[in-house]
C-alpha cells in the first residue's frame, strides 16, 4: 500500500479555511467575493466547506475589464488610468461586491498570473487585494508571489484568507 504524501500547502490551505468558517460562523458574518486573476478559486475553497452557505452570500468572477464594470460598477476611467490589476480597482471591486450582495465583508482579487502577461511595473505574481468591512474604510494590499500560475492563485487565497482572519479579529 503506497502512502499519499503529505502536503504542507494543502494542509495550511485547509487550516485557514477552518479558522476563517469557524470565526464567520461565531461571528455570524457573511463573506463576498470578487475574483479576478483567481477564478472563483476562493469562492471554490470556501464552498468546499460544510456549512459554508451560513457564511459566503456570493462570488463574482469579474474576469474581464467588462464584467468588473457591469457586475462591480468599476469606474472605466480607473481601469484605464490605473490599469486592472491595481489597488485603485481593487478597492472599487471590493466596494461594488459588497454593495451588490448581502455580506459583512468583501474581498477583491487582481493580479498578474503568469505564465504570461507580466511586464516590468506588474511582474507575473504581483497581486492586488481589497478589502471592506460595512461601515469601515477599505483597504488594499498589494503582494508579490512566485512560482507558476497554480501556486501564484493558490499563493493568493491563502493571502486572501490570511487577511480575512485578521479582519474578523479586528471587528
Amino acid at each position: 500500500m503506497n502512502a499519499v504524501p503529505f502536503d504542507q500547502n494543502n494542509y495550511r490551505m485547509t487550516q485557514i479555511l477552518k479558522k476563517v468558517s469557524k470565526k464567520l460562523h461565531q461571528k455570524n458574518l457573511l463573506l463576498v467575493s470578487a475574483e479576478s486573476c483567481t477564478g472563483g478559486l476562493l469562492a471554490k475553497q470556501i464552498t468546499d466547506l460544510s456549512g459554508s452557505s451560513a457564511i459566503f452570500d456570493r462570488g463574482f468572477i469579474t474576469y474581464s475589464n467588462d464584467s468588473k464594470q457591469d457586475m462591480l460598477k468599476v469606474q472605466k476611467n480607473t481601469i484605464d488610468g490605473y490599469g486592472a490589476v491595481s489597488e485603485a480597482v481593487v478597492l472599487e471591486m471590493a466596494q461594488g461586491a459588497l454593495n451588490h450582495s448581502n455580506a459583512n465583508i468583501s474581498v477583491a482579487i487582481s493580479g498578474v498570473a503568469g505564465p504570461d502577461g507580466g511586464t516590468k511595473e506588474k511582474p507575473v505574481g504581483m497581486v492586488c487585494f481589497g478589502f471592506q468591512q460595512k461601515g469601515k474604510s477599505p483597504i488594499s494590499i498589494t503582494k508579490i508571489f512566485n512560482g507558476d500560475r497554480d501556486k501564484i492563485r493558490n499563493s493568493a487565497v491563502e493571502y486572501a484568507l490570511q487577511e480575512i482572519d485578521r479582519i474578523i479579529d479586528q471587528k
